[in-house]
């Protein structure tokens, strides 16, 4: 397993793999890894000859007054989690690397980072957007992983692709839960003893919902209304938003008569909590 560190050198080596015939696999990341990171590189590493992923926490996705600093730095104990999963290469830029002086160009993808998050995280997208399309010019990946967790994330990612006609293409991988159904995040370290316990009720609450709808409910209201007043007699969760949203498109819907995904976010203490499931068995 190789560590590359510049730009120019990561940049040289993808060239010559492509140049080689090699088929690149790529799976960003901003480091901190866990068991959900790790099963998005087993799910690319049999999907070409070369895995790449990248270390990077980018300060342009991270708003004013969050946790940027805080963010865990972990680089040596992610070395140690990467190689047991087949990585070939680990590329971990530097900020001034990555956005050098005089930098000053961003993407926005405009209509599909409205709504959910996209109105409580402004810039975040746009943050997300232009450091993913640096990483696949930089990496020139074939075939990029990415977790259904974050789902807008993965729906803005796969819009940027096909708006802008990128010679990659995206695989999204279901969540990986802990044994109470909590999604991993690096962000749950962040979380009490007590507060921990409370988080498992967002994910109890999501499949609760999903049985109404396998019942037979469509109605999308109802649904929200019953993971509302779930996470309502909790008063230490205070819930951001709960949404059903077209499964392809973001769309909000009023009933569900189609590929959908109920989203929602919440605080519990200082840490921001978000999650999803879909409401039908059809893949994307």
């Amino acid at each position: 397993m190789r560590v590359i560190k510049t730009v120019s050198e990561m940049s040289a080596e993808a060239a010559r793999l492509r140049g080689e015939g090699k088929h690149i696999a790529f799976v960003p990341t901003m480091g901190n890894l866990h068991e959900g990171h790790l099963s998005l590189m087993r799910a690319a590493r049999p999907r070409a000859n070369v895995l790449v992923i990248s270390i990077f926490v980018n300060p342009l996705q991270f708003e004013p007054g969050s946790d940027f600093d805080a963010y865990p730095r972990t680089f040596r104990e992610d070395l140690k989690k990467c190689e047991p999963v087949g990585v070939d290469i680990v590329f971990a830029p530097t900020e001034p690397d990555l956005y050098p002086e005089g930098f000053q160009t961003t993407v926005e993808v405009t209509e599909i980072s409205k709504g959910l998050c996209g109105d409580f995280r402004p810039g975040h997208f746009k943050g997300v957007a232009t450091v993913v399309l640096k990483l696949f010019n930089i990496v020139k990946p074939h075939v990029a992983v990415f977790g259904e967790k974050d789902y807008q994330q993965l729906c803005v990612i796969r819009r940027m692709v096909k708006d802008l006609n990128l010679d990659v293409e995206i695989l999204g991988h279901p969540t990986v839960r802990e044994a109470d159904g909590l999604a991993m995040s690096s962000r749950n370290q962040y979380l009490s003893p007590d507060e921990r316990k409370r988080a498992a009720l967002l994910y109890k609450f999501l499949t609760e919902a999903r049985k109404r709808y396998e019942r037979g409910e469509r109605r999308a209201q109802a649904l929200i209304a019953r993971v509302q007043n779930g996470l309502a007699r909790d008063p230490r969760i205070s819930v951001e938003y709960v949404s059903i949203r077209d499964r392809e498109t973001l769309a909000p819907l009023d009933t569900v008569d189609r590929p959908a995904v109920m989203a929602l976010a919440v605080h519990i203490g200082k840490t921001r909590l978000i999650d999803n499931i879909f409401l039908d068995q059809q893949k994307m």
